[in-house]
């Protein structure tokens, strides 16, 4: 377990740093031209024949430019998908299907090297969004511990991912269209979006059970809380490369329904080999750029950092206090917190340290549970300690004793920061899971 002591997550300033680091270089002035006119041949197809439902629906798209880098990373996966659909062969114009023409038989040549093409930029885009969706999680995951909590998190991310490709098996065993498909990715990334937010704003005895159960550090909630807010250091990201992305969507969607519109009306305005040029070259201009903007990005998010040091951001290290109590113990004293506990199988939990500077070197700490009869029972041998965080689980109800002993010392009293709590049984449910984050 990587330890997170004067971390704190990375800011949007901190990120706007970096990225000066890692410059784009400017898509290529084809981008913008290619699509322009086959925007422009759209509209003349549109004079050939009014759009029907389906061509309508492609068509809205243009008015709907995702925000997020992921979303657009998504949406060309769909476009790339449909568009390799549209090119195989029973998708094709009656006479490009039969070929009797040699102008037909080398246009259906040129349309199978640029399926080629597409097929290898989709499989870098997969690869890409594996690996990075792979990095957050193991980036997460050394932070967090190396025992059976942890390997419940790793189980429970397995089966919550095998839920989610169950799903899609099922839409797509249904009958479910390239669009139905993707739509559901997208709405179960964003599933994962509100999971992490949830664990990350998590209150109460929720709060206590990932914090202390299963160990999340209170600075890897902080990260995963604010990571993808709109305002939050993603948009950093957003803004510094996302307007060359949204280019590369809006050209594929251009390809799209060029093509889709193209087939539809084909026969009626007789089309010639001349008219595919403009399409050779956008497929190939897109491919190249689009596959250079993967690279590019993905050393970014491989080498991003997740957590800074606070000096880097001028935030004073230490941790945080929210819900500890502060005490100061004499010399010769000890501080006790009794806890009362009505069910089996409830978690005791506590997380303390001493704070430095003030001649703290450590403190005795253990617990004991006292029975109806009054008999004691040590469940945490004495030990010192400069700080301690941990819990277990109680095999009986009645009262608990946390004791702080400064009894050893002489002359110096302990500054002391502590919480306690006290946590009923907790039945499984579906409650949030690690996953990735847009970073």
């Amino acid at each position: 377990m990587a330890s997170t002591e004067g971390l704190v997550p990375i800011t949007r300033d901190y990120l706007s740093r970096y990225y000066d680091k890692y410059p784009f270089a400017p898509l290529s002035d084809d981008v913008p031209r290619l699509t322009s006119q086959l925007l422009s041949i759209v509209n003349d197809f549109k004079e050939v024949a009014p759009l029907s439902p389906a061509e309508s629906i492609v068509a809205q798209e243009a008015d709907h430019h995702p925000h997020k880098i992921d979303e657009n990373m998504w949406k060309n996966r769909e476009h790339i998908e449909e568009i390799l659909l549209l090119l195989e062969n029973s998708h094709l114009p009656k006479s490009l299907q039969e070929q009797f023409a040699t102008e037909d038989k080398e246009i259906v040549l040129i349309l199978g090297e640029l399926k080629h093409k597409l097929q290898k930029t989709l499989k870098v885009l997969e690869s890409f969004q594996s690996k990075n969706a792979e990095n957050v999680f193991n980036t997460v995951m050394t932070y967090l511990p190396r025992d059976f909590r942890g390997t419940l998190i790793r189980q429970q991310r397995e089966r919550s991912e095998r839920n989610k490709l169950a799903e899609l098996d099922s839409l797509v065993s249904s009958g479910g269209s390239i669009h139905d498909r993707f739509a559901l990715l997208w709405k179960q990334q964003m599933e994962r979006r509100r999971q992490l937010a949830q664990l990350g704003s998590a209150t109460g005895v929720y709060k206590t059970l990932v914090k202390y159960l299963v160990g999340v550090p209170q600075v890897l909630l902080d990260f995963i809380r604010q990571i993808n807010d709109d305002h939050g250091p993603m948009e950093e990201q957003r803004q510094r490369y996302g307007p060359s992305l949204y280019s590369l969507t809006e050209m594929a969607l251009s390809i799209r329904l060029f093509i889709l519109l193209c087939w539809g009306r084909y026969e009626a305005k007789n089309l010639q080999k001349d008219i595919f040029s403009n399409l050779e070259q956008a497929i190939h201009v897109y491919t190249s750029e689009m596959e250079r903007f993967i690279s590019f990005i993905g050393e970014v998010f491989a080498n991003s950092p997740f957590f800074i040091s606070a000096e880097d951001v001028g935030v004073i290290e230490g941790r945080k206090t929210d819900d500890f109590r502060e005490t100061n113990i004499p010399a010769g004293k000890t501080h006790e917190v009794t806890l009362t506990v009505e069910s089996v199988n409830s978690y005791i939990a506590w997380d303390f340290y001493l704070v430095q500077g003030k001649m703290n070197l450590d403190i005795g700490f253990s617990v004991e549970y006292t029975s109806p009869s009054g008999e004691i029972i040590m469940i945490l041998p004495y030990k010192r300690y400069e700080s301690n965080q941990g819990n277990f689980c109680t095999c009986m109800a009645g009262s608990y004793r946390l004791i702080w002993d400064n009894s050893y010392s002489t002359f110096f009293k302990k500054y002391l920061r502590y919480k306690v709590d006290s946590i009923p049984p907790v039945t499984e449910s579906s409650g949030p899971s690690t996953t990735d984050a847009e970073a």
